[in-house]
């Protein structure tokens, strides 16, 4: 398994570039289909957990940060 990097834009959101699978507000099965998935972290977005820009127009600031997550045996 490879590392999985989470990248948290200055200003933005938090975002993933890997392919994701996971549950809708329905309990379906969704998939991101490769696309990089982008997720809120102002608390402001109307498409919850997914960022919809929302974040620029209340002027949301918080630096940028890099996490990088190593698989557990």
């Amino acid at each position: 398994m490879s590392t999985l990097r989470i990248k948290a834009h200055e200003n933005g959101p938090y975002v993933i570039a890997a392919n994701a699978r996971y549950r809708d507000s329905n309990g379906e099965s969704q998939n991101s289909g490769g696309a990089a998935v982008a997720l809120c972290r102002c608390g402001h977005t109307a498409k919850s957990p997914f960022c919809d820009g929302a974040h620029k127009a209340v002027g949301f600031k918080a630096a940028a940060i890099e996490l990088d997550l190593e698989p557990v045996s």
